[in-house]
């Protein structure tokens, strides 16, 4: 059923692109032909009305005269109409006939879950995850060969670029992000998308041709949400953290309000403002202004950090250590972090509301946080493979006893 109700929609959506766009290519064609000869025929029909009137002919002949440019009408007419949709009108058919099924299958492959529809471990379910993936590859071949015959589509490239992102074919999707560009080189977001997938394919590096691409797109709309997080990653790249702030604070106010995004973008704010040792924003309360340590117990929490000693062998004191909080439920970002060597374990640790990354985001505003500890080889508070953690249960701030066992490993 849920292939049945999938195929349907497909065919749905291919209907609502493919009829008016072969609609309206033979009735532009219709519309010039049959205007064209209706204007000669009005103009004969006008001469022979002058005709009768200055007494040149007689009204039988002036009768049977008008009665042929009638029916010449009525046959130029009727074979307008029947002509077929212009040769460009079916090319861009067939692209988008199958660049919109693949683009479809292509996304749910890659973030769906086939096994899903009919349950893991079943037979039907083991030969679907089989077969499909080979039906995609032949799709977007087909399409990425019909693209070459039909090279002026920037639509279909543009699917073909999205197709190929989505599943994983990084340089493919650049290159066919490029051929649609070349044909809408002022379209922002085709050189931003673009710019991603030359990211992706060259390491997720934006330096480079994606970094001059994405500044091509924010001359042309400096708002571009996409091009601003973009930005923003190069810059973090090169450890210029104020630019990368500057460039993420524009796209946080351009993402939408309270999404993934936009605490996804807070936390890389946090990270940045706390590698580059960038004060929080003015008007983030009297204990960020004073900077000082004695803030109010009720927003701060304290505690100990410790090693445990079936890790030790796996740290280094030139290691990072970062010790941070985060809201127990809510945005995932950290209310307040604090960098040290982990040469340093065990350590004693304060984090308190002049630590906040942003105003509203203080310890102060939660009532149950987690505090959690990790060692990083890479230096970036952000987790990744490998680093060393550990973090508390829920607990309320203004505790001071707080015990962090760093006893994990991030897969």
């Amino acid at each position: 059923m849920f292939w049945f109700f999938a195929a349907g929609l497909v065919a749905l959506a291919l209907l609502f692109v493919l009829v008016p766009l072969l609609r309206r290519r033979t009735e532009a064609r219709v519309v010039d032909s049959a205007g064209s000869n209706l204007s000669v025929l009005r103009d004969q029909v006008t001469e022979l009305d002058a005709e009768l009137a200055a007494g040149s002919i007689g009204a039988e002949q002036h009768g049977l005269a008008r009665g042929e440019l009638e029916r010449r009408a009525l046959e130029e007419a009727g074979a307008t109409a029947d002509q077929p949709a212009a040769p460009g009108a079916r090319g861009t058919a067939w692209v988008l006939g199958f660049a919109i099924p693949a683009f479809a299958i292509g996304v749910y492959l890659a973030i769906g879950s086939p096994r899903g529809i009919v349950g893991s471990g079943s037979p039907v379910a083991d030969e679907q995850a089989q077969v499909t993936p080979g039906q995609v590859e032949e799709m977007v071949a087909r399409l990425a060969q019909n693209l070459e015959k039909n090279p002026g589509n920037p639509e279909g490239w543009t699917l073909l670029g999205r197709t190929y992102g989505a599943l994983g074919k990084f340089s493919d999707s650049a290159r066919a992000y490029a051929r649609a560009s070349a044909l809408l080189p002022r379209d922002a977001q085709l050189l931003v998308d673009h710019a991603d997938a030359l990211a992706m394919a060259q390491g997720r590096k934006v330096g480079g041709e994606p970094l001059r691409l994405v500044q091509e797109a924010l001359k042309l709309d400096p708002d571009n949400l996409k091009a601003l997080a973009l930005a923003g990653s190069e810059a973090f790249e090169r450890r210029d953290f104020k630019a990368a702030t500057d460039f993420w604070q524009r796209a946080a106010r351009a993402a939408p309000r309270g999404s993934e995004l936009a605490q996804a973008i807070e936390a890389n704010i946090a990270e940045a403002r706390m590698l580059g040792n960038i004060a929080p924003p003015a008007g983030a309360g009297p204990a960020a202004a004073q900077g000082s340590p004695g803030a109010a117990a009720v927003g701060a929490v304290g505690g100990r950090v410790t090693l445990s000693p079936a890790l030790a062998a796996r740290v280094a004191p030139t290691d990072t250590l970062f010790v941070f909080a985060r809201a127990a439920e809510g945005p995932r970002m950290p209310l307040a972090i604090l960098r040290r060597s982990a040469g340093d374990l065990p350590t004693s640790f304060r984090l308190d509301d002049s630590m906040a990354m942003a105003p509203e985001m203080k310890l102060s505003n939660f009532g149950n946080v987690v505090i959690g500890a990790r060692v990083s080889k890479s230096g970036n508070a952000a987790p990744r493979s490998g680093d060393l953690q550990g973090q508390s249960a829920p607990i309320k701030v203004g505790g001071g006893d707080i015990e962090i066992v760093i006893d994990q490993v991030v897969p």
